[in-house]
């Protein structure tokens, strides 16, 4: 897909991969939703980018696990540019360490990491079936692939958000609708850093784990990887190519992985 005048929704757009993902579509000649829980964040992006794409964006503040603030996105993408052809669903949280993590912590990763996903898509994908067209991308995570140390409610809502991807592409993927999903290791945001503030052994360890890993990449270069993807409508997009290697030995052996997981894990925990 060429996403040249196409409109576009961006969600967890106020910072990190979603404000550079609006931005490179802003370039590309799309138009686009930017949106975020934090409305001045999204604006402040929304302006940015304005400045160098007069008129390509507009901002709104809206929590995306909630369906009637979905469809508001979506009425305001209608009202200011036409109807939606993207939906980049970028919002995520960390998540709570360790089996402490509360009910409501797990009802909130699971509504912002994966509900929010299918509650969009259950508003979208019907008119996208009428249209013949449309486009769904999911920020999941290469925790969604293998797994995530420290955070339980991180790692099994990102395996859930794979999972969604992967059954709208089977199910949809003949009549129209195009899905992608997003699987980074280490980015330089805000959410990549928060387990060394939590306090946490676990915490700590899920940060390290993630940086010690491979390469720390800059948002913009996410979204360079996430354009070149929906261009070729390429299902897996993978920035750290290292992470099919990892995924294939995860197949290939799953008890030797799990093993490896373990000692990698235990390391980590000595450092904290």
């Amino acid at each position: 897909m060429n996403v040249a005048q196409r409109v576009a929704v961006v969600t967890g757009g106020g910072a990190g991969i979603g404000s550079a993902l609006a931005a490179r579509l802003a370039r590309e000649g799309a138009r686009v939703v930017v949106a975020d829980l934090d409305a001045d964040s999204a604006r402040a992006v929304s302006e940015a980018v304005n400045a160098d794409c007069p008129g390509s964006t507009v901002s709104a503040g809206a929590d995306v696990s909630d369906t009637e603030q979905i469809q508001r996105l979506v009425d305001l993408a209608e009202s200011t540019f036409g109807p939606v052809d993207l939906y980049f669903a970028n919002a995520g949280i960390a998540g709570a360490p360790g089996l402490d993590a509360s009910e409501q912590d797990w009802d909130r990763s699971i509504d912002v990491n994966l509900r929010a996903h299918i509650r969009a898509a259950k508003l979208l994908v019907p008119r996208w079936l009428e249209r013949g067209e449309g486009y769904f991308v999911s920020t999941a995570s290469a925790a969604g692939l293998l797994t995530q140390i420290g955070s339980a409610t991180y790692a099994v809502t990102k395996h859930a958000a794979v999972a969604f991807a992967e059954w709208l592409n089977v199910t949809y993927g003949d009549r129209g609708v195009r899905v992608s999903c997003l699987c980074p290791m280490g980015v330089n945001t805000k959410l990549l850093y928060s387990g060394e503030d939590s306090g946490d052994a676990l915490g700590r360890a899920a940060t390290r784990a993630v940086t010690s890993a491979g390469d720390v990449l800059e948002p913009a270069e996410v979204a360079d990887a996430v354009l070149a993807a929906v261009e070729d409508e390429r299902f897996l997009i993978l920035p750290h190519e290292d992470v099919l290697e990892m995924y294939r030995q995860k197949g290939s052996d799953y008890d030797r992985w799990l093993r490896g997981m373990r000692r990698y894990q235990s390391s980590l925990l000595d450092q904290a």
